[in-house]
């Protein structure tokens, strides 16, 4: 398999450290509010990784955190009138609320800030015996980010740079502007823990850090987290991990790329910002785990509606072709015919494809390719009235769906049952555009009873009411059929 590592800028055959075993640690959420796109993405791509190691036999220790205090925490509970841990709780409940519906696994580990106070205040002093790190008259702790030699290089950011129009603010006690803290005094009414230097809360990169190492042996084998966590969090992570224990922190740093709103970065700040609950509103978990791997995972990735109904209409499609296999594997009778040879080899070449993709940097935009050349070609066998009754074609259609689960372990968005998901898709459809289906349903059952008493003039003139609403209705031999125009 090889993935692209950030810290060596180009893909690289992974390998884990202990042959058979991977440690994998993820950067959570800072629970102050509901999760954004962004961390849907992050998360879907991670989750994905996840299956695909353990798809390939691997071991794997994930673990993924909880960030459960933070300046943002504290303010969003001085808002509501709240602590700071209802505020936490709250969001995780939250967090797994949205994740169980993109169909996302747990981690093996899933620590919280706040309950691995112990472990950051040992690396702490360590980094301060080292002299590494230093205290302050008032109770902060800053890393001394020139005591670190690697600094920058995640990143490639020169520190002399980063260093030109760097100041310190007033009433800091940093040597230098670069410095970050470890640990912060305490204010007036915020949450803070007994330390060596006064009462205070750990700073966001030590965290990381903390967790990272009490959970598995250093190296870890992949770090990961969106983009915009490589600097300054990861860059700080490295500096203060490999300062304090002389080891590597990571041998595989992997990022996923931004979310961008017509071309720009998906912010609060520029009103362009959507939740998850904010998009599942409007339109399936499937389809948007589905639109989250229509592209490659480093790459940026435009959302809007249109973006997610053409993934609807992708997803659609392959829940019906399923469907469609389904219900043929039950009802035909086959002749003693084989398929081509060509046939079944080229379900194979799809195969061996489909797995090159994910072994190429995790490409699940081109896995997905080769999902829907596997419907091509199901359908191709279909519309042949000599094949779609022979055993080769039972065969290659029983072979497709299996490869579509098995695919599936590991993309996790064609694991309903087609008939309700299909109908569940319909009713979203309906809703966006502001069909009323009761209303439908009304008509519906209006039209099917002028159908048995023959009167077909009625039944034509429901369906063009119904087609005004912008509804479509087909006859068929289990009954009306209904869809969005």
């Amino acid at each position: 398999m090889e993935l692209y590592n950030t810290l060596t800028r180009q893909k690289q055959t992974f390998e884990p450290r202990i042959p058979g075993k991977v440690s994998m640690y993820v950067c959570g959420i800072t629970a102050y509010d509901f999760c954004h796109v962004g961390h849907a993405r992050s998360t879907v791509v991670f989750d994905v990784l996840a299956r695909f190691l353990q798809r390939k036999g691997y071991e794997l220790t994930f673990i993924r955190n909880f960030t459960d205090i933070d300046d943002k925490i504290i303010k969003r509970a001085n808002e509501l009138g709240l602590t700071s841990k209802e505020v936490a709780e709250k969001n995780i409940d939250y967090f797994y609320q949205d994740m169980d519906r993109l169909n996302i696994r747990r981690p093996n580990i899933e620590p919280k800030c706040t309950e691995h106070i112990p472990e950051m205040l040992t690396l702490t002093q360590t980094l301060i015996d080292k002299g590494h790190a230093y205290a302050t008259p008032s109770g902060d702790v800053y890393f001394r980010v020139r005591s670190f030699d690697g600094y920058g290089k995640l990143s490639r950011r020169d520190i002399d740079d980063l260093r030109s129009g760097a100041r310190i603010e007033p009433g800091e006690e940093k040597e230098d502007p670069l410095d970050f803290a470890l640990w912060k005094a305490a204010k007036p009414g915020e949450p803070s823990w007994e330390s060596p230097w006064g009462q205070g809360r750990p700073g966001w990169h030590l965290e990381c850090s903390a967790m990272s190492e009490k959970y598995v042996d250093l190296p870890l084998d992949i770090h990961g987290g969106g983009q915009d966590l490589s600097f300054p969090h990861h860059e700080n992570e490295i500096a203060q991990s490999e300062a304090a224990t002389g080891k590597e922190l990571a041998r595989f740093w992997v990022h996923n790329g931004f979310i961008q709103i017509n071309s720009e970065k998906m912010s609060k700040s520029l009103g362009n910002f959507f939740t998850i609950r904010d998009v599942l509103d409007k339109f399936q978990a499937e389809t948007m785990r589905f639109f989250l791997m229509s592209s490659h995972y480093r790459s940026p990735l435009d959302f809007s509606d249109e973006a997610l109904e053409e993934a609807e209409k992708g997803i659609r499609r392959v829940y019906a072709a399923i469907g469609q296999m389904r219900e043929s594997l039950q009802k035909a009778k086959w002749s003693k015919t084989q398929l081509p040879e060509e046939i079944t080899a080229e379900l194979a070449a799809l195969e061996e494809k489909w797995n090159a993709a994910m072994e190429d940097d995790l490409n699940t935009a081109a896995a997905l390719g080769y999902v829907f050349s596997a419907v091509r070609l199901a359908g191709r066998i279909g519309e042949d009235k000599a094949m779609r009754k022979s055993e080769g074609a039972r065969d290659l259609w029983q072979r497709i769906l299996d490869d579509l689960a098995s695919w599936d372990e590991v993309l996790g968005v064609f694991h309903r049952d087609p008939d309700e998901f299909l109908a569940e898709l319909r009713d979203t459809r309906a809703a966006r555009k502001g069909i009323d289906t009761a209303a439908v349903q009304v008509k519906l059952d209006e039209r099917l009873e002028a159908r048995k008493n023959k009167d077909f003039a009625r039944s034509d003139a429901l369906r063009d009411e119904l087609a005004g609403l912008g509804v479509d209705v087909k006859d068929t031999p289990a009954g009306q059929v209904w869809d969005v125009l």
